[in-house]
């Protein structure tokens, strides 16, 4: 056994973050028009926005802005879910969140493979949203049962990553060299291959009866169909796109343009349509798209109960999903619904709908162990002893997810499963609980109240 000493599995989670965009870049050339075009935007807002610089600066996010990523893949079987989830747990990656899309007509349940840390986060915030199909929703029982064989005779992993997952668990980590051989060989399950696994024909059936059961079923693996860089101003980035070639989708998923972003905005451009050589002819297939992102503060409990009531009275009043005929009016009934929602940090903090983070400031520590120094929190802040910036949301939305999947799976995509959410089977074919994000966020914000109070008062 190598006696090498072992590599962070926060810097194995770096190495295959920048090798997967590596990778993706070569494979989707719009995707590197669009990583050019959010570099750009990004270095303009913060050249305009100082505050913004600053309080990027503070929370550390500014470091991994140029590297943060998020990917998405579909599973087939509980299988390749459970051994997804050792795979990133190389990685120091964790299963976080529980997300039921088929209320939205999309037949998957997914988590969020990311770190769980703040200091972990911001070496590499990488994220995987991984889902698993819902064999069970496919409504004729001869063509379920053809998925289940066909997925069941996949394998999705190369035999060198299935070692390696197993030395590291033994070892309790890798060494530089196999980690090195570790981002190679996981490269392979999040490759693209234009050969399908299934006739012109069965592809059809399984088209027709979602085209992302298609995707998942009829392909060698679970190819990467996008990853998304992250913005400062998505909507700054969605009028940009045509001048670049690139054509959005007609809807910012999420909330509507604030001064103080909440939560994830999403926009995308349309998945790609693609050569594929069936089994026994020649044809096409679409799964892959680009898609950027903006991301705001963590809400609360109360904070994102509000957020959903808004949500859902500003579609009830829209009367339909959004789309390209009714974008403008969505996003008019957005912003006055969202009035409802204060567009302040400080007011988001003393209604409690929103997670922080409590920095110690140099005048605070330069009044440390004076007679005069506050000695509580709300003190120390309005003495400027401490600064309060907003934690960054590091996970998802179903809705949004949802939409996104929806505007590049076509109008023909089924949109009509009954809400059946069903996290005790995810999780028993995953072989572990997932973790409450709003828990992590909760922990985060206390641990910068520790800290700022230990420095401070100690």
């Amino acid at each position: 056994m190598s006696t090498s000493p072992h590599v962070s599995p926060d810097e194995i989670r770096k190495g295959f973050s920048k090798a997967m965009s590596d990778m993706y870049r070569d494979e989707v050339p719009l995707y590197g028009a669009l990583m050019a075009l959010v570099a750009e935007t990004n270095t303009q807002v913060l050249a305009s926005q100082p505050e913004l610089a600053r309080q990027l600066q503070r929370t550390g996010e500014i470091e991994r802005l140029d590297k943060e990523r998020h990917g998405a893949i579909r599973l087939g079987t509980a299988y390749e879910l459970a051994t997804i989830g050792r795979l990133f747990a190389v990685m120091g990656m964790q299963p976080v969140g529980y997300y039921d899309l088929t209320p939205a007509g999309v037949p998957v349940h997914s988590t969020a493979f990311r770190a769980v840390h703040e200091r972990a986060l911001n070496t590499s915030p990488f994220r995987v949203f991984t889902s698993l199909l819902r064999l069970e929703l496919i409504e004729n029982p001869d063509l379920r049962a053809f998925a289940e064989t066909a997925l069941a005779q996949r394998a999705i992993f190369t035999p060198g990553a299935l070692a390696l997952i197993e030395q590291s668990e033994k070892a309790g980590g890798l060494s530089a060299e196999a980690a090195d051989a570790f981002i190679r060989e996981a490269l392979e399950t999040f490759r693209w291959h234009h050969t399908a696994t299934v006739t012109a024909a069965q592809y059809q059936q399984l088209s027709d009866q979602h085209r992302l059961i298609a995707d998942v079923v009829a392909f060698k693996g679970p190819h990467i169909n996008h990853l998304t860089p992250r913005t400062l101003d998505i909507d700054q980035v969605q009028a940009a796109m045509p001048g670049k070639g690139i054509t959005p989708k007609a809807v910012i998923e999420g909330p509507p343009r604030r001064q103080c972003p909440i939560l994830l905005r999403q926009t995308s451009f349309k998945a790609l349509d693609e050569a594929i050589a069936f089994t026994d002819a020649q044809g096409s297939h679409s799964a892959r798209f680009g898609e950027i992102e903006q991301r705001g503060v963590a809400l609360t409990p109360k904070g994102r109960a509000l957020y959903d009531q808004l949500l859902n009275a500003a579609r009830d009043e829209l009367g339909a999903l959004p789309n390209e005929g009714n974008a403008t009016r969505y996003m008019q009934l957005m912003a006055q619904h969202f009035q409802a929602f204060p567009d302040e940090h400080g007011q988001m903090r003393e209604q409690g709908l929103a997670y922080f983070r409590y920095f110690a400031t140099e005048q605070g520590l330069a009044a440390r162990g004076t007679a005069d120094q506050p000695r509580t929190l709300e003190a120390l802040i309005a003495a400027g002893h401490v600064d309060v910036e907003p934690l960054v949301y590091e996970d998802f939305l179903p809705v949004s997810a949802a939409g996104i999947f929806q505007s590049n799976l076509g109008d023909a995509a089924q949109s009509h499963y009954a809400a059946n959410s069903n996290q005790a089977e995810f999780e028993q074919a995953l072989g572990r609980q997932t973790i409450d994000e709003l828990k992590l966020y909760e922990q985060t914000q206390q641990r910068s109240v520790d800290h700022c109070l230990e420095s401070l008062l100690n």
